[in-house]
């Protein structure tokens, strides 16, 4: 008996963690979703909800680390500052994985269709559950 009790709370427990990892990953796909979106709209802004609003965000692209998501939205503001110059994003997400039960690690690629050539590259950004919300609370994109 107590080895049925022990083999159905064992199954359970993995039936629970593997609908939460995907309930979570599922979470987090729209919050890249909702900012390619809003990134082939040409709103920043609304591409920047997406991101932790804390000093402590990091961006990392390729001029360096920019701290803050005041700072990384003015970094986004100076180098697209229109539609025009913002193009047409597509992600693929390559890897999304749990690192810990309120973080996730997630890696892909990105790509920009441009007028004036198409650009492209890989990122890398760990996601933080802050008051119920998946944020990008780092970022590095190249």
């Amino acid at each position: 008996m107590k080895k049925n009790l022990l083999l159905f709370v064992t199954a359970l427990c993995v039936y629970l963690s593997a609908a939460a990892q995907q309930t979570d990953e599922r979470a987090i796909r729209d919050v890249l979703e909702k900012q390619r979106t809003a990134w082939n709209k040409g709103d920043i802004e609304t591409y920047m909800q997406g991101y932790w609003q804390n000093d402590s965000l990091m961006f990392i692209g390729k001029r360096g680390i920019t701290y803050g998501w005041l700072g990384t939205l003015n970094s986004y503001k100076k180098g697209y500052p229109d539609a025009d110059a913002m193009g047409t994003l597509d992600f693929t997400i390559l890897q999304v994985k749990r690192v810990s039960a309120d973080h996730f690690f997630v890696v892909g690629k990105w790509h920009l269709t441009l007028k004036a050539g198409n650009q492209e590259g890989h990122f890398s950004l760990l996601f933080r559950k802050v008051n119920g919300q998946w944020l990008i609370v780092a970022d590095h994109s190249s």
